[in-house]
């Protein structure tokens, strides 16, 4: 009775142990829709500033910002090398795409788009422009977001939205406003700090793992 007695104590030790050794896994980058306005005409220029075209003498309109940020995976670690194929709209909320509706003056000294790396440690920058809000429909004012395709072998592909703090269209976003109180906070990005007359802005990726 005292040998089962004492064994039964020291299995339900380690079973604490176990339960209290046990890492919560990171809760995944919530997915989002691609949208209309991914890029069909490919272009020379996809590099990680987006406020200049290479061989034009202009610089895009707008509040330039830098984005940066780290692509993790649910267990906490980084995830090197992921591929970040960035497209947004720019300053007027016009899209460099022939189906954008929207009747607002494109800026053709936007880029419009990247694709990046995350570098050894997972961490990611780019240049862009805080882009401009627009119509989807009559009674719909879409917010400024950042559109994200992320991807690497052994993760499960990611598409998502990146939403600025404090823009009063999140509040009546559709899109954003479907998501959980966790998963809003999850897609909006920090104003965490300026470089030079830069601000900068915090936006962390979590990436799931492929389930064999």
């Amino acid at each position: 009775m005292i040998q089962l007695s004492l064994l039964g104590g020291i299995a339900s030790a380690l079973g604490s142990r176990s339960s209290f050794g046990k890492v919560l896994a990171l809760m995944p980058t919530p997915n989002e829709t691609e949208g209309p306005f991914y890029p069909v005409k490919d272009q020379n220029d996809k590099d990680a500033d987006l406020t200049q075209i290479e061989g034009h003498r202009g610089v895009a309109q707008g509040q330039h910002i830098i984005v940066s940020g780290q692509v993790q995976d649910i267990t906490g670690h980084p995830v090197a090398n992921a591929v970040l194929d960035i497209w947004q709209a720019d300053a007027n909320g016009r899209y460099r795409h022939p189906r954008d509706p929207n009747p607002a003056k494109p800026d053709t000294n936007f880029q419009g788009w990247a694709i990046i790396d995350s570098d050894e440690n997972g961490f990611f920058r780019f240049k862009t422009v805080i882009p401009g809000a627009y119509p989807a429909s009559g009674t719909w004012i879409r917010p400024p977001h950042i559109h994200l395709k992320i991807s690497k072998p052994g993760y499960r592909a990611l598409t998502t939205q990146m939403y600025f703090p404090d823009e009063k269209h999140n509040k009546t976003d559709l899109l954003l406003n479907a998501k959980s109180a966790a998963e809003k906070s999850a897609m909006i990005a920090k104003n965490i700090g300026q470089q030079g007359n830069l601000p900068i802005y915090e936006y962390n990726i979590v990436l799931d793992l492929l389930r064999k």
